[in-house]
């Protein structure tokens, strides 16, 4: 039984506001009538029920709209790629997913790997605020990045041939791959997104108690069958303690 002070602490309006990143095509999509659904869905209904409160989602397009609005009061918990900028508003669980971060490269490319895009110096296209791009930004090649507002802004100057290469998570590389004859995903990854819950910093006890929430859906085996049922390797799940 979660105590009155653990309720307050996560959801001081009375309802668990739940806040969705739309930008993660593999976390989170929307069923047939529109509604949210997906990975982060399904963990948040089942954090809603272990603590009795209704959950309400506020959905954003993207990643770095989620952090931004961190301690504006907006949202209860979130879902996100653990990074050291957003930590610092952001209490992090430890990761339960494994993501991998790839490079999609047009027909023709002279790109055969990750590594030639760094050393080619190719214009790499990248979401502003997204996991993949803070990484990126404190990377060799950061030079060569070209900022977009959104995933579809970034496709748009791909297909133009405005940039060489578009940085982004692998499986919506690979799904805009097969819409582009002789689209390639590159090989390796150039990082893995370890995605976790978080929560406005300042919120101690229902940080600690999302803490043992996630440790105990990933020790038990709800995290993997929650990815099994959304189509993602029950391998990707991340053990309490491996990350």
């Amino acid at each position: 039984m979660v105590s009155d002070e653990i309720q307050r602490d996560y959801a001081p309006t009375g309802k668990l506001r739940v806040a969705l990143n739309h930008g993660n095509r593999v976390l989170v999509g929307r069923a047939s009538d529109g509604a949210p659904a997906g990975i982060s869905v399904d963990l948040a209904r089942a954090l809603a029920e272990v603590l009795r409160l209704e959950p309400v989602f506020v959905e954003y397009d993207r990643a770095g709209d989620v952090s931004a609005s961190a301690q504006a009061d907006q949202w209860d918990v979130c879902f996100l790629a653990v990074d050291p900028k957003r930590a610092e508003v952001i209490a992090f669980t430890e990761p339960y997913v494994r993501i991998e971060g790839s490079y999609l490269v047009p027909a023709g490319s002279a790109a055969q790997t990750s590594e030639d895009v760094i050393s080619r110096k190719l214009r790499v296209g990248t979401v502003e605020g997204s996991a993949y791009t803070l990484h990126l930004a404190r990377q060799p090649g950061a030079d060569c990045l070209v900022y977009k507002p959104s995933f579809q802004e970034a496709l748009a100057a791909f297909d133009a041939g405005e940039i060489d290469a578009m940085a982004g998570i692998r499986q919506a590389m690979e799904g805009e791959a097969g819409l582009r004859p002789g689209a390639r995903v590159l090989d390796p990854p150039f990082m893995e997104i370890r995605q976790a819950m978080g929560m406005p910093a300042g919120r101690p006890r229902a940080a600690a108690h999302l803490q043992r929430f996630v440790a105990d859906m990933a020790r038990s085996g709800g995290v993997g069958d929650i990815l099994e049922r959304h189509g993602v390797a029950r391998e990707c799940a991340i053990l309490p303690g491996a990350s």
